[in-house]
């Protein structure tokens, strides 16, 4: 049986507890913490919420958090879906905590604090979203996880998430792995429609979602999907970037090449070198343009591309 999640009433004795506890992380990292947010339903006076303490630190450099983190009681818990996070856990009899780990200017952050503060100053809203909690949460399937990184419950709040961000004017550029129903649905519809329908034939590389050495990448504009990438992982840290691509009504405003910037940092912070792809012709200036030199492809698995295609590739 899957672990029931618990949604309770607001309890008063959330800000002090994260009072305590953002005090702790401040001292143990000292210049390396730049501030310590609260965020998620307990900074929400009066909403519902799992026992949990949601906090956002932003530190100077997230690569060196980790053993000051781990005195405090941390276990980290990876990135999850999103790209240049840490997270951590810390649980216990009387205090649980959830720790979102950023550098400084990353959307997220952004993201979090607008949707904690629309719900804290639209009693409306408030009241939406503790009712969809509520009667999720009384949906015993939805304690499961299908074939997701989250369970029903937690994906079952995403059109009312993505809701109040467009009213609260959210409208920054991010990079998620596919995790939602939306994100994959529209993998499915980039991929077809950008590269397959060109052939003509129905894509025949859905068996990558599945598997551990294939990345699928959405990027956000906002709450809209304007971006999808795939990547491979390949031996001897190398990566191959099979498909990147911006929806057409949005191409020529520096998003292709943002999104690819943004692959290139996220595989060198997990310690690839190289990231190499088989160029069209017409896109061949893009990549030039972004750094690429011709570089031979040598794909470990064997699969020969369009012979009209440029082998190119960057060292990262």
């Amino acid at each position: 049986m899957p672990r029931r999640i618990e949604v309770v009433p607001y309890d008063s004795n959330w800000p002090r507890l994260f009072e305590e506890e953002s005090a702790k992380i401040k001292k143990a990292l000292g210049d390396n913490c730049i501030v310590v947010h609260h965020v998620g339903s307990t900074a929400v006076p009066g909403l519902c919420a799992k026992p949990k303490i949601d906090i956002i630190l932003v530190a100077k450099n997230i690569a060196l958090i980790g053993q000051d983190l781990e005195k405090l009681g941390y276990e980290s818990r990876g990135e999850f879906n999103i790209p240049f996070r840490l997270g951590f856990s810390k649980r216990g009899a009387l205090l649980n905590v959830n720790l979102h780990v950023y550098e400084e200017e990353n959307p997220e952050i952004n993201l979090n604090l607008l949707f904690r503060d629309y719900l804290r100053n639209f009693p409306e809203a408030l009241e939406e979203y503790a009712n969809l909690k509520l009667n999720l949460v009384a949906q015993d399937s939805l304690h499961e996880k299908k074939n997701s990184l989250f369970s029903g419950y937690n994906l079952g709040k995403d059109a009312f998430i993505k809701k109040v961000l467009n009213k609260a004017g959210f409208h920054g550029l991010c990079m998620r792995l596919c995790t939602h129903y939306d994100e994959w649905e529209v993998a499915r519809t980039f991929r077809q429609k950008y590269f397959f329908d060109k052939v003509p034939v129905v894509d025949p590389y859905t068996w990558t979602f599945d598997h551990k050495d294939h990345l699928h990448l959405v990027f956000y504009q906002g709450t809209e999907i304007i971006g999808y990438a795939h990547i491979q992982l390949w031996k001897e840290q190398r990566a191959a970037l099979r498909i990147i691509v911006i929806d057409e009504h949005l191409r020529d405003q520096g998003h292709g090449g943002y999104f690819l910037k943004l692959c290139e940092r996220w595989l060198t912070q997990k310690g690839f070198k190289t990231l190499q792809t088989q160029a069209s012709p017409a896109a061949y200036p893009f990549y030039c343009k972004h750094g690429y030199t011709e570089m031979p492809f040598n794909d470990p698995d064997g699969y020969e591309g369009d012979p009209q295609d440029i082998d190119v590739g960057k060292v990262l």
